[in-house]
């Protein structure tokens, strides 16, 4: 029975070659067999369906003549899967082996490539080692968390070496291209499993990736490209950190070798508690005390923020934990472009010690009711 690939991978006639590939992709993860839900036959429809669509050739071809231009010639064929149980061994479609390219599977390449001994999968070989992300701790005060700072950190750690600059080879030495993988870093490996034929691409095993051949190798760190030493970090914090956030600085971590990419550093942040200020989202809170003849007359009074003193006025009656706000006077967003807010907390003063006259005055107004 004629088969309709471009409604098996649900996709127009006229689609592209992006949107072949991106429904394949998608289709192979519903339908994988080991997944839940998954099924063996239309994971074998998805990946005939897809050797036809994503192959130039092989399209025109079934656009002119239909799925029958490939019956009996191992695409559309008699063998059936093969099944998971090894009775009909890995003969594939039609007995004719199955070639998938797992690259063009993306993360379900490298789940193949972990069932089969592919070695990392599909893409493995593609991506330059990387190193070891660490971690350090930095602090600030409340001042420096709201506004930013420069700080110096000292790391020690793994470091391309100072001599040959992380290649391995040393300075008066050549550096050739692989002859095993052509300078590309990777080999293409095929094996065949329940699937068909699989090929993929592998780190290169003599030149672990780097697709260089280092005639003469460094004396100074034998070839390995690291050396572990002290290195000091100007870094800038920005403003509006908070206690416990991360500051992630791209390739300051440690570096995996020659032809590798440094991993990455996390800053984690801590902030020291203030003696008057805490923080409140993006809001700075405070608490400040208001003679009582003030909070009753009404009048001014100097308030400190984080932008130094401020002018505050205090309506007449205010009562007791009244709060006032202070616009933009709070930490700044991250997007730099506003603030939070001060948010003033006004509590009534009342003294300690009194004079003779003031206690006089007080017992006064007692007498009047207030």
């Amino acid at each position: 029975m004629p088969k309709d690939y471009y409604k098996i991978l649900g996709v127009e006639k006229g689609a592209s070659e992006d949107e072949i590939k991106k429904a394949f992709r998608r289709l192979a993860h519903e339908h994988h067999p080991d997944k839940n839900g998954g099924n063996e036959q239309k994971f074998k429809d998805i990946n005939e369906a897809y050797q036809v669509l994503g192959d130039k050739q092989k399209r025109t071809t079934y656009d002119q003549f239909g799925s029958a231009a490939f019956e009996n010639g191992g695409m559309g064929g008699q063998g059936g899967f093969g099944g998971f149980n090894g009775a009909q061994g890995f003969g594939g479609f039609g007995g004719q082996g199955f070639n998938i390219n797992v690259d063009d599977l993306g993360d379900l390449g490298d789940m193949l490539g972990g069932m089969f001994g592919f070695g990392g999968g599909g893409r493995g070989g593609s991506r330059k080692k990387q190193g070891n992300d660490i971690e350090t701790e930095i602090k600030l005060s409340f001042i420096e968390s709201v506004f930013g700072a420069q700080k110096e950190i000292k790391l020690y750690k793994n470091s391309p070496c100072g001599i040959c600059k992380g290649s391995g080879s040393d300075p008066s030495g050549n550096i050739s291209e692989c002859k095993t993988c052509g300078g590309r870093g990777r080999v293409q490996q095929a094996q065949r499993t329940i699937f068909g034929v699989m090929n993929t691409a592998v780190t290169c095993p003599d030149c672990k990736g780097t697709g260089k051949r280092i005639e003469k190798p460094c004396k100074d760190c034998s070839g390995t490209g690291v050396e572990k030493r002290e290195r000091v970090l100007t870094v800038k914090i920005p403003p509006g950190m908070n206690d416990g956030e991360a500051l992630r600085v791209s390739n300051e971590g440690e570096y995996p070798g020659q032809g590798g990419i440094s991993g990455d550093l996390y800053i984690r942040v801590r902030v020291a508690a203030h003696s008057a200020f805490r923080r409140q989202d993006n809001d700075i809170l405070s608490t400040v005390h208001v003679p009582f003849s003030i909070m009753t007359l009404g009048g001014n009074i100097d308030v400190e923020t984080v932008d130094g003193s401020v002018s505050l006025k205090i309506p007449t009656a205010t009562m007791a934990g009244t709060v006032f706000k202070l616009k933009d006077k709070g930490v700044p967003y991250t997007n730099g472009r506003s603030r939070g807010d001060h948010l003033v907390t006004v509590m009534p003063e009342v003294p300690t010690r009194l004079s003779r006259e003031q206690k006089k005055k007080l017992e006064e107004l007692g007498e009047l009711g207030l």
